[in-house]
């Protein structure tokens, strides 16, 4: 008889033991060998050895079964056979060792597995001969674990999970599972409860609403070696860096990873942006949510496609030139029941206190950054987009809201740090260790941080006590300048220091100027409809908006739709008013833009020194104008670019202005100019400076020039 005490064979039974596979399987039991099986309503167990031999087993307890053997049976099958249903013959998953290594444990318990991928979640997995999926899953709390899905009918009795000891984490293999297998895990609360969860670390979903993870597989072959060679070689802060920012899904509704390609990559290079930035492609439950609340850190999102279908679409944009960022959301993560809240019965991923552990305005779960193994899920989350799809950025989310203990928070919702500041001091740590080891496992990446507040040392390196992003959005910089254009140029001048601020700050970050989604959307309208005057006074402020922003310090980031002048607010649920490229002033705007990037990208002025405050100066002239905006900006080289902005609305005649180099200054682009929908004012293609770099010059109205000089 069994030496498995009843209660014990009855937890067993019921799939709710923490070590099934101590009782389940084989043992040694001091007679000989006893392999022990749970075939619930079996008529016949029958162990088929690999030798060709067979033992009997007998019914115990509660579907219990076991049988006697002198000798440790290397491989066998279970036989079960049942009154009124087929022969079922299966391997026994209780008779295979662990698939996760003392040496991962242990990383993981210190929270500083940099490959956590490839550890927990759903695995292929190889005994020898026999081939399935190996399932592991972090849940310190739980009193058990049991794998469902497809396979066993959404029945885990039968499939419960083994604890791996102080490391929190539980692992079962099964074998004969495959690409495809649709599975979750139920967990038992250490309340006595079970709870239905989707696996944290899935890197596939089914398409949602449908919530279940999916056991999936690369066989891609990446082909961007030079890509990515090149990009090793380089520092995206000397090199041009002009982002287009899309939502997938309403760039062109009904495209895929796959079959969007072509006409993304079409448009992009048209266009001539250097990278695109997509809005989060990690999975999510709610479309109206546009990603940023997200349920599978590690699946991009099914509604197009699979995640080989995304690396192809990245592969193809590397080979086409087109860098890829993507936006990443480590701020916060949503309550879905299915999905990381209470993962286990307790606060486990989020903070326990709610004081730190909820946004109430936006309705989520912050991370519990002070926890290493929560850290460690998503430092190694980073990496995992730019090891296996190989992106160029990460846009890190709502960083602000990650900085401070009082963000969003009235007096007495919050609990200053242990130096009775509001810092986030867990927070802040968690972000330093992300960019340092993204920064030191791939070169020429960036780390970009959505940042509102004036916190110091955001782009600066974590060895002095910065963050260590490599670039800041420049939120102020949006807010004034947008302020500023949307005046009407009647009033203009008693505002300039909206524009000028700016270059007071322009050097303390490395800064991205951002006129993203969140500026056209919400009842904002868009770029179009902030602009003043009519129909024509608009498409000009915006070409003279977009020339000056592309002149300014700091790479450029414009969001879908801007660049033809899309006059409705932004909808997910919808596609881009593309009929609008049919409207010769709006197409004008289109080439425009396709202009301001290609010239651009062939001035190193205008890109090459974006953070150094050597390479820009402030110009002037004899004659002060408030409408008037003047710099210059210079390369390595001694090359220059000079960008002069009249934002009033008449044209200003005989303009004197010191130019920093005498000679020929070469009109490299005019906003006004006819072909682009403009008044044609200009000075047909050069300006020469005389002593002391004075020029004298025609200014378009709401136009801007740029002017290049070659050392």
């Amino acid at each position: 008889m069994t030496a498995v005490d009843a209660r014990t064979l009855d937890t067993v039974a019921t799939g709710s033991y923490y070590a099934p596979h101590d009782v389940l399987g084989p043992h040694a039991d001091g007679e000989g060998w006893v392999i022990r099986a749970r075939r619930p309503l079996a008529a016949t167990v029958t162990a088929a050895l690999a030798d060709g031999s067979s033992v009997e087993l007998s019914h115990v307890r509660a579907g219990v079964w076991e049988g006697r053997m002198s000798s440790r049976p290397d491989a066998y099958e279970l036989v079960t056979t049942y009154e009124q249903a087929p022969t079922w013959t299966a391997d026994d998953p209780y008779r295979h060792l662990p698939t996760v290594g003392e040496i991962d444990l242990h990383l993981i318990r210190e929270g500083r597995h940099e490959e956590l991928w490839r550890v927990l979640g759903a695995r292929l997995h190889d005994f020898g001969t026999v081939s399935g999926v190996s399932f592991a899953v972090w849940a310190p709390n739980a009193r058990a674990v049991r794998v469902v899905g497809d396979f066993n009918d959404w029945d885990g009795q039968g499939h419960a999970m083994r604890s791996m000891g102080s490391s929190g984490v539980w692992e079962l293999f099964v074998p004969g599972l495959g690409v495809g297998t649709r599975y979750k895990f139920e967990l038992l609360t250490p309340d006595g409860g079970w709870v239905t969860k989707a696996d944290p670390m899935a890197r596939f979903a089914e398409v949602p609403p449908a919530t279940a993870s999916v056991v999936t597989d690369s066989a891609y072959e990446w082909q961007d070696e030079d890509w990515i060679a090149a990009r090793g070689r380089t520092s995206p802060h000397d090199s041009p860096m002009s982002v287009y920012e899309l939502h997938f899904g309403s760039w062109r509704p009904g495209l895929g990873y796959r079959d969007g390609a072509d006409q993304l990559i079409e448009y992009v290079q048209q266009q001539g942006f250097t990278h695109v930035e997509f809005l989060p492609l990690a999975e999510h439950p709610f479309g109206g949510s546009w990603g940023y609340q997200v349920t599978g850190y590690y699946a991009p999102t099914s509604r197009f496609g699979d995640p080989d279908d995304l690396r192809y679409l990245i592969d193809r944009l590397h080979q086409a030139g087109i860098g890829v960022i993507m936006d990443w959301v480590p701020g916060h993560f949503p309550k879905d029941d299915f999905a990381l809240a209470r993962f286990d019965g307790r606060a486990l991923y989020e903070h326990a206190d709610p004081r730190r552990g909820e946004h109430k305005d936006w309705g989520t779960f912050i991370f519990d950054y002070g926890r290493s193994e929560v850290r460690n899920f998503l430092v190694a989350n980073a990496l995992y987009w730019f090891e296996e799809f190989h992106v160029d950025g990460l846009r890190v989310d709502a960083v602000a809201s990650m900085l401070y203990l009082d963000y969003s928070r009235e007096a007495g919702e919050w609990e200053p740090n242990v130096h009775g500041g509001r810092e986030n001091l867990e927070a802040i740590g968690f972000l330093q260790e992300v960019n340092a080891t993204v920064y030191k496992k791939h070169a020429g990446v960036a780390m970009i941080a959505e940042e509102s507040t004036s916190y110091p040392g955001v782009t600066q390196p974590t060895s002095g006590g910065g963050l260590g992003f490599g670039f800041k959005w420049n939120m102020g910089w949006m807010n004034d300048s947008l302020e500023y254009i949307k005046r009407d140029p009647m009033y203009r001048s008693h505002h300039e220091g909206e524009l000028s601020f700016s270059f007071v700050y322009a050097f303390s970050e490395n800064f991205v100027l951002p006129i993203s989604h969140d500026e056209v959307v919400h009842g904002k309208g868009t770029l179009f409809t902030r602009m003043p005057g009519d129909h024509w006074q608009k498409l000009a402020n915006m070409r003279a908006f977009l020339a000056y922003m592309w002149g300014h310090p700091g790479k450029q980031l414009l969001f879908m739709g801007q660049e033809f002048g899309q006059m409705a607010e932004w909808s997910e649920s919808r596609a881009l008013d593309w009929w609008m490229l049919d409207q010769p002033p709006h197409r004008q705007l289109h080439e425009f833009v396709a202009t301001l990037n290609r010239v651009y990208r062939d001035h190193a002025p205008l890109w090459a020194r974006d953070s150094d405050s050597e390479a820009f100066t402030r110009l002037g002239g004899p004659d002060w104008n408030p409408n008037v905006q003047a710099f210059a900006r210079r390369d390595h080289h001694g090359n220059t670019v000079a960008v002069i902005c009249n934002f009033s609305g008449v044209p200003i005649h005989d303009y004197a202005l010191d130019l920093p180099e005498e000679g020929a200054w070469s009109e490299l682009l005019n906003s006004d100019a006819a072909e682009y929908g403009g008044s044609g004012v200009g000075n047909f293609g050069t300006v020469t400076a005389g002593a002391g770099g004075r020029a004298t010059m025609v200014l378009p109205p709401l136009g801007v020039l740029w002017l290049g000089h070659r050392a």
